[in-house]
């Protein structure tokens, strides 16, 4: 039993199962009350709900699952099997905390219910991705779009979003709200990113020096041994260059630069983002 809790399988079934409650709390708590919509074709059933009498639910599911069944051929079947079934539950879901239960208000400040709805999606979908399924079919539009013409897939998908977002001023006839639905969407793909790459407390550096032995020993005794030297040459090919590259944590980023400033005043420091660390524990 212990072995089962700790199996792939079971964890991808919790990931999935967290991020359809995240999903539904946020749409119904957060957008809906607020006339506030997601991206994708989530959003479209938003809006397609607001004008019909069918539940989000019924339209998530009326919309989505012939898509997923449509992209077996990208993504294969046993992803298709998963999709289907996580838009059943997230489409069930939704119906029942808004129908049923009649999950209450968060709030009916736009700006928090666009912020905090943009936190509760992208929780939900990047949790949902981590379990290896899906709770939408944009990405298969997006895909097949890509594949059959000269557009990008993350081309595809601004259009989709802008598209929906575009729909929703002529639904609610108002343009505040569309702007505070986009609010929501980069919120939403910002928690996503993190959750799929996390949010590695540490720079990329590229430290450019004609003193490399030199700091190469400050920096191997004061942050540690990781660090490549590489060598390359100038633009005039007159001459050859050097520059060491390490990734450090951010509060040791200012020891590096008395580092650099003490041992090689002319030397200058390329600081960069870490978005993503594979590898040596991480």
């Amino acid at each position: 039993m212990r072995d089962l809790f700790k199996s792939p399988s079971f964890l991808n079934f919790v990931f999935v199962v967290v991020g359809s409650v995240f999903s539904a709390i946020g749409v119904v708590s957060f957008l809906v009350p607020n006339s506030l919509i997601t991206g994708g074709t989530a959003g479209l059933a938003l809006l397609l709900h607001h004008v019909s009498s069918l539940t989000i639910g019924t339209w998530m599911f009326l919309i989505n699952v012939p898509l997923v069944l449509l992209g077996i051929r990208y993504f294969g079947k046993m992803y298709a099997v998963k999709s289907v079934a996580t838009i059943i539950f997230i489409s069930v879901l939704i119906d029942f905390l808004k129908e049923y239960i009649s999950l209450p208000q968060a709030t009916s400040e736009t700006l928090l219910a666009s912020i905090f709805g943009g936190v509760f999606i992208g929780l939900g979908l990047g949790f949902i991705i981590r379990g290896k399924s899906s709770a939408g079919g944009s990405s298969i539009i997006a895909t097949i779009i890509a594949s059959t013409t000269k557009y990008k897939a993350s081309e595809a998908m601004l259009f989709i979003d802008a598209a929906v977002i575009l729909l929703s001023i002529y639904v609610f006839d108002d343009i505040d709200k569309a702007l505070w639905s986009i609010v929501s969407i980069y919120v939403t793909s910002k928690i996503v990113d993190v959750i799929l790459t996390g949010r590695p407390s540490k720079k990329v550096v590229h430290l450019v020096t004609d003193k490399v032995e030199i700091l190469a020993k400050e920096v191997k005794d004061k942050l540690g041994p990781e660090g490549t030297i590489i060598k390359g040459e100038n633009l005039s090919s007159d001459g050859e260059k050097k520059m060491i590259l390490i990734v450090v944590e951010i509060s040791k980023i200012q020891v590096l630069k008395e580092i650099a400033k003490r041992n090689d005043p002319e030397s200058f420091l390329v600081i960069s983002e870490a978005s993503e660390l594979l590898g040596r524990g991480n």
